[in-house]
């Protein structure tokens, strides 16, 4: 059972906020193909000035047994002791535009708590507008942009960005219960789903966290850099190509996914899904087709899943 203290500590230190700001949240859970999430919160926290201005509390929130924290360990000693973070806070982009960030790790409880203390301070700092981004497996070629699902209340966002807009049923996420909560309150808030090559999914793919910040400058006008992601992705797509060069099948796979993406893009733009599931490999072939490419990766190809 979560302990029943705080939910949140407001910071000390916080700085004066300016009403008005967009707010970008990011959370990891569930899902997140390709790491997106991940590295996109890693961004922010290494790339960006940020300063916290609420921590939420980790013992009220927080399955410790489900998310260990990291310790780091010395010869004889313990030196470090890493807790997860989930934090509202400060930010601001790579020109210095400023806007509020929610970043961290999805609550394994409190939802409605959670919930409830986001949409106040979104009304309390009078957000012009709420982001947010997540991303899932699709049976759809790296070869081509990364697609989006877009839903939210900002139908512009939706009639631009979302290539894929299906009739289904999913198992929420945290994000997903603040998007609803948002929209009941009024805010101008679109969810962006990042439609990850399910092939990939599993590994620390540069594009995903690139295709997550081009997705926030969309919707937010912000801007953000990521001169360092865009090396890797290159670096990451040659061991692709690589690697698919020397398997006749995987290039096969691939050559459907592109046929079947390219037809759909070019044919459709209703509310159906994209690719159809039935004509493609199963999950665990495609895992035995790409499991040599996913073991060969060197370790020291691997700092962000290159």
């Amino acid at each position: 059972m979560p302990f029943p203290g705080p939910l949140y500590e407001r910071a000390a230190s916080a700085p004066p906020v300016p009403r008005g700001l967009p707010l970008v949240i990011a959370l990891t859970g569930f899902t997140d193909a390709g790491s997106a999430v991940s590295r996109l919160i890693e961004y922010f926290r290494d790339e960006l000035s940020t300063s916290p201005l609420a921590v939420y509390s980790n013992d009220s929130l927080l399955d410790y047994r489900a998310r260990r924290p990291i310790v780091s360990f010395e010869k004889d000693h313990l030196t470090d002791y890493r807790p997860q973070r989930l934090e509202l806070s400060f930010a601001h982009d790579s020109l210095g535009q400023p806007f509020l960030l929610l970043a961290g790790y999805e609550p394994d409880f409190g939802w409605d708590a959670f919930a409830a203390s986001v949409v106040a301070f979104a009304e309390s700092y009078g957000v012009s507008t709420v982001t947010w981004v997540h991303a899932i497996p699709m049976p759809v070629p790296h070869t081509r942009p990364i697609g989006t699902t877009v839903s939210g209340t900002r139908s512009e966002l939706t009639e631009a960005h979302s290539v894929w807009q299906p009739h289904t049923q999913v198992p929420a996420t945290a994000g997903h219960l603040l998007e609803f909560r948002l929209a009941e309150a009024g805010a101008r808030i679109a969810g962006f789903v990042l439609l990850i090559p399910h092939y990939l999914g599993d590994t620390e793919y540069p594009a995903a966290a690139l295709a997550a910040l081009d997705s926030l400058t969309a919707a937010t006008g912000l801007v953000f850099a990521g001169d360092e992601l865009r090396d890797e992705n290159r670096a990451y797509l040659e061991k692709v190509s690589e690697q698919i060069a020397g398997s006749e099948e995987l290039a096969r796979m691939v050559q459907g996914l592109e046929e079947r993406y390219d037809a759909y893009m070019a044919g459709s733009t209703l509310a159906t899904p994209m690719i159809h599931t039935g004509d493609l490999p199963s999950a665990d072939e495609l895992a035995a087709e790409l499991e040599r490419f996913l073991a060969s990766r060197p370790g020291d190809d691997d700092k962000r899943g290159a």
